[in-house]
């Protein structure tokens, strides 16, 4: 692994267990075990390291759902194992993504709360990638209904999920939000 990604995957684990404003430079780079001036070759500031790891746990968070939602048939049955997956991860299941301490974009908003900064536009777009995936199987549903506001509707279920597991602490939350989406969901046997 190359210096940059190390520090990138270094810090996402300290910014993710404890915070961005809670970790300086220096335990990033004792903890990467690289020089301070090779964090500074790589990254011209911490924002700037903020924003590669924000790219990075994207893309990561962004396969590990896509693959998952893509093992099973598109639609309902992809629409429904996303809570398979949350529930997964909410139960530290999912080595990739590291253990649960809530949606890091949820957390990074809370610490940088200007909607006009680059790194809340950043978890903004990540928000906006997730909605988009998850858009793309409820059009396969091919409803009547406003594709729109079902894929509001199941966006907020997840979201809700993720933050009742975090702050309430509640490892079953993605099982409850399930039996909702199943709810909301039409048979495919009706469409």
């Amino acid at each position: 692994m190359n210096k940059r990604q190390q520090l990138i995957e270094q810090a996402f684990q300290l910014f993710y267990q404890q915070g961005i404003h809670a970790v300086g430079i220096n335990l990033i780079v004792r903890q990467a075990k690289v020089a301070k001036k090779t964090l500074y070759s790589h990254f011209e500031s911490k924002d700037a390291l903020i924003e590669a790891v924000l790219a990075y746990r994207d893309e990561r968070f962004l396969v590990w759902l896509d693959k998952r939602m893509t093992s099973v048939e598109s639609g309902k049955p992809a629409l429904l194992v996303m809570f398979d997956a949350l529930d997964d991860w909410f139960n530290n299941r999912v080595p990739t993504l590291a253990n649960f301490h809530g949606c890091f974009f949820i957390n990074t908003c809370s610490e940088y709360g200007n909607p006009e900064s680059t790194i809340y536009q950043l978890c903004q777009r990540h928000k906006l990638r997730v909605r988009e995936l998850i858009m793309s199987h409820v059009k396969q549903l091919q409803l009547n209904e406003d594709v729109n506001g079902l894929t509001d509707r199941l966006v907020l279920l997840k979201e809700g999920a993720i933050v009742t597991a975090q702050v309430q602490a509640d490892k079953a939350a993605a099982k409850k939000a399930k039996l909702i989406a199943e709810q909301l969901l039409p048979d495919a046997s009706l469409v």
